[in-house]
């Protein structure tokens, strides 16, 4: 029976392990988002503000705010989740193991510890507060910017460029509202 406990947990802490290298490759790949929409903004406005002005280029910038800050909010969201997982699911697997084979919980608990105790940081809630916040800039705002610069750079756009301006818009605004909605300001557990 002992063999067998043995061999469950070591599989519970190695499907920890590879959840948390895909958690760890998930954050750089999130938080190197942040500095490829910067890189790219910047060439964009280079190319747009450039010796040619082309104001059209403007109409990019919303798009790569869709396709960026998505990518991030589903990348972040994944991250959120296995962190959840391993606060919720994998503890108790482990704590029920360990009262099966008569282990004390504490010490089991103190495995995942970590998962636990960073989320209970008295100024964990302003961080996410200040994160949420350059999350919207990066990915909504600065589209918004774009498109309120279009327009005034560009009057009387017609047809297509009007129904691509308004399209961008409700995307950008729905991309505000999940980024709002995946923001885990919760603390502790």
């Amino acid at each position: 029976m002992a063999d067998e406990l043995q061999k469950i947990l070591e599989v519970y802490l190695q499907e920890y392990g590879k959840l948390k290298d895909e958690q760890a490759q998930r954050i750089g790949f999130r938080d190197n988002l942040l500095y490829v929409t910067l890189a790219l903004f910047g060439t964009v406005l280079a190319f747009i503000l450039g010796d040619n002005e082309n104001p059209y280029g403007l109409l990019v910038l919303p798009w790569a705010s869709l396709i960026l800050g998505w990518t991030y909010l589903v990348n972040d969201q994944k991250i959120s989740a296995i962190g959840r997982y391993f606060r919720y699911t994998l503890v108790e697997k482990v704590s029920n193991l360990a009262c099966r084979a008569g282990a004390d919980i504490g010490e089991i608990e103190s495995i995942f510890g970590w998962e636990i105790a960073h989320r209970s940081d008295k100024r964990r809630h302003r961080r996410k507060i200040e994160q949420l916040i350059i999350d919207e800039i990066a990915f909504v705002f600065s589209g918004l910017v774009a498109l309120i610069a279009f327009s005034h750079r560009v009057s009387g756009a017609i047809g297509l460029i009007q129904v691509l301006c308004v399209v961008e818009l409700v995307l950008l605004v729905i991309l505000g509202i999940e980024i709002f909605l995946y923001a885990d300001l919760a603390k502790g557990r």
